[in-house]
């Protein structure tokens, strides 16, 4: 029987592939959102959802609906509050992403970083094997009726991830991240704890991160890694190229054969690794495994690229030091013998007091660093720090951007150019793609 869903926050990074799961499905969905527009809003005007603009009258014209509420917003929201007031049938989104999970054999992935990197290729990987339902952090959502899998991004922020119950789990890692909610690492742990403890059957856990290896869940732990002595699952003979990551897998002393990537750095292989684990212990055929992860593309936001005329423009959602670290080293690893010049904007202001040291010394591994002004937050709109501070620590910083003036940039030739943030990097990205475009173009 197909139902009615209306989406407060249509276009969250997992309100909008949720929609698009449960229209897929058969139902009939729609929403609501702000006017300014979103790169996660075009998979769902091309799947011909409805997205109105926020108003407490869609509520009353749609009360007969199964209303589904973004984490973002209050009680006091114009849309919740006339739900509230109506008393229509409301759900969280986890609550609604749970009755996904419940319906299948689900596999979630969670981690501080890597998360949206590793569900991408999970759900690659598994679609192409058997019929596979899918849920990304990078807005990207798929529904298939009677679906053998379930995939999913599982969000640790304000421990929205705590009333999963998975049959699998990859952890990718534990880290102290959102500084604005978590108290501390102790506490970040404590969430994954819990998260951990309603996975059903088997989770696959980073065998390096001494956080993981704290926890006792219930399920049992396969860690997976490159020490063939305290983990499972073990990358070995890894060999990185300019086309790719390449290693073979032991699995408990036996070899499961020689696999390959089209994707850069050692969390590449990582994340790689945590997608066999899964696969070969849901019995999948292990050729079916190699040959669908050379075919993988990539997610929105991750490592994206794109060519004008001599320079490389990388788009990366990175903003944890850890993240920029693991962008540059792929960066790298593609590009060898360029220049690789870091343009990041910092994000929230909470973070960058935390981490203001460990995201200068990230950077560092740049050929050359700007900065752009601090992306703020509806929580944090200003605070006790600046760019600037983060670029007095770094010796290769050469200055602040702004979107009006891009000449900073412009004298570079034959470089990549790396853009990084979780704000609003890509105007500063548009800005210097339109600059540069006119320039070469101008040149011929």
């Amino acid at each position: 029987m197909t139902k009615t869903y209306y989406f407060i926050g249509i276009k969250g990074t997992g309100m909008g592939p949720l929609a698009q799961i449960l229209h897929d499905q058969g139902n009939t969905v729609l929403g609501s959102d702000i006017d300014s527009y979103t790169y996660t809003q075009a998979p769902l005007e091309a799947a011909g959802i409805k997205i109105l603009p926020f108003s407490a009258d869609n509520v009353d014209r749609y009360a007969d609906a199964i209303f589904v509420r973004g984490n973002a917003f209050n009680d006091d929201h114009v849309e919740v509050q006339r739900a509230l007031t109506l008393g229509v049938k409301m759900m969280s989104y986890p609550d609604a992403v749970q009755e996904q999970i419940a319906q299948t054999t689900s596999i979630a992935v969670a981690g501080a970083h890597g998360k949206t990197s590793t569900t991408g290729l999970l759900a690659h990987v598994v679609k192409n094997i058997a019929p596979t339902s899918y849920l990304i952090g990078d807005g990207t959502g798929r529904g298939v009726p009677n679906s053998q899998f379930f995939v999913v991004e599982a969000d640790e922020y304000r421990r929205h991830f705590k009333d999963y119950a998975p049959d699998y789990a990859i952890l990718t890692n534990i880290d102290f991240d959102h500084p604005d909610y978590y108290e501390d690492i102790n506490d970040v742990t404590r969430a994954f704890s819990d998260f951990a403890n309603h996975v059903k059957k088997a989770i696959f856990a980073w065998g390096d991160d001494p956080h993981l290896r704290l926890l006792q869940p219930k399920a049992d732990v396969h860690y997976y890694g490159t020490n063939s002595e305290q983990d499972d699952f073990v990358a070995t003979n890894i060999r990185k190229s300019t086309q790719g990551s390449h290693f073979d897998v032991v699995f408990r002393g036996q070899s499961l054969g020689e696999f390959s990537v089209p994707l850069f750095g050692q969390h590449s292989i990582l994340n790689a690794l945590s997608v066999i684990a899964v696969a070969y212990m849901e019995k999948m055929d292990l050729s079916l495994i190699k040959s669908f992860l050379m075919t993988y593309q990539g997610v929105k936001r991750r490592f994206s690229e794109k060519q004008i005329a001599d320079i490389t423009v990388i788009d990366d959602y990175a903003h944890h030091p850890t993240e920029i670290d693991a962008t540059l080293d792929a960066a790298r690893q593609k590009y060898p013998n360029k220049q690789i010049i870091a343009i990041f904007q910092p994000h929230t202001y909470s973070r960058v007091i935390a981490y203001k040291d460990e995201i200068a010394k990230s950077l560092e591994a740049a050929d050359k660093v700007y900065l752009a002004n601090i992306f703020g937050s509806a929580r944090e709109k200003q605070g006790a720090v600046t760019s600037a501070e983060i670029g007095a620590e770094i010796s290769k910083f050469g200055g602040i951007i702004e979107e009006d003036n891009m000449s900073l940039l412009m004298p570079y030739e034959n470089a990549v150019m790396v853009f990084m943030g979780a704000g609003d990097i890509e105007k500063y990205e548009f800005a210097y793609e339109k600059l540069l475009g006119q320039l070469r173009t101008d040149l011929q």
